[in-house]
């Protein structure tokens, strides 16, 4: 979910859109037969600046056939820390004035879990919307006119009071379904098989258990219409080309993508994203 740069290609006379993420086209690819796919990917969106964001970056996305949640939080877990061994030659990161343990096991957390932990509301709970909204205003969260249930008012608590507190690398299972368009429903329907890993307080890889029904995929992306409608800029289109591959059939899959550049801020102790990346965006000196 990002806001697109939109250019216009003259010699078609249409609309194209700079890609916000390289996940589409690499489940096409799962679907047309390639067991495992990866791709260290440039993407843009269109939104704000600041020390951990530029619209111009970099990730390493990969999907693997018959893959899950699981297999993609090992091959995560591993990965930074084989890259950490290799970069570092320790099992922790310095970084600023804080010491991040990579040779632990990364702790496993429920959003909703972390929430319950900082202000004692239970979204597992038969809890109204009604209730969460008067909830959030009273800790002075804005509701936007999209949120319409209350997955969006646990991810914006999450995001306002756990989020900075998570240094260690931790895992955080179980979003929304209203924020994961494209994952797999857990037993929970409210709750979805998707992972993002936090270390230092940010974001550095996002994974699923991929959406293979192309029935549920498609009621997913008129829910997204739907909140475009009610003024979520960052709300997916519909993508009829990608429910059709979805009716070929895909497997099971699993898929993760991880931030190259937040993960070099950290291994190189770099405290902003534009020492990391060659030319980043600029304010006009003016």
């Amino acid at each position: 979910n990002a806001r697109p740069f939109v250019t216009h290609h003259n010699t078609l006379d249409k609309d194209f859109y700079l890609r916000i993420a390289t996940e589409l086209p690499l489940k096409r690819l799962i679907i047309g037969g390639l067991e495992k796919v990866y791709e260290f990917g440039r993407l843009f969106r269109n939104e704000g600046m600041d020390s951990r964001h530029n619209p111009e970056f970099t990730t390493v996305e990969l999907y693997e056939a018959f893959g899950d949640l699981e297999s993609m939080r090992n091959l995560c877990e591993g990965v930074i820390r084989h890259a950490t061994k290799v970069c570092l030659n320790k099992d922790v990161i310095e970084y600023g004035e804080k010491t991040i343990d990579i040779a632990s096991p990364f702790r496993w957390v429920s959003m909703a879990e972390l929430v319950k932990e900082k202000t004692g509301l239970d979204f597992t709970s038969n809890l109204s919307f009604e209730e969460a909204c008067a909830f959030a205003r009273e800790k002075h969260i804005k509701i936007e006119p999209h949120w319409t249930s209350n997955g969006f008012i646990l991810n914006a608590l999450f995001e306002e009071f756990c989020e900075a507190d998570l240094i260690q690398p931790t895992f955080v299972h179980g979003h929304p379904i209203e924020i994961s368009p494209l994952t797999k429903k857990s037993e929970d329907p409210r709750f979805t098989e998707r992972f993002e890993l936090f270390m230092n307080g940010f974001e550095i890889a996002n994974a699923y258990s991929e959406l293979n029904d192309p029935l549920d995929q498609e009621e997913r992306f008129l829910d997204q219409i739907k909140a475009k409608e009610l003024g979520d800029a960052e709300a997916n289109e519909m993508d009829y080309d990608f429910i059709e591959a979805l009716e070929y059939g895909m497997p099971p899959c699993g898929g993760i993508g991880i931030g190259f550049d937040r993960l070099v801020m950290l291994l190189a102790n770099k405290p902003t994203i534009r020492e990391i990346i060659l030319f980043p965006t600029m304010r006009d000196e003016k």
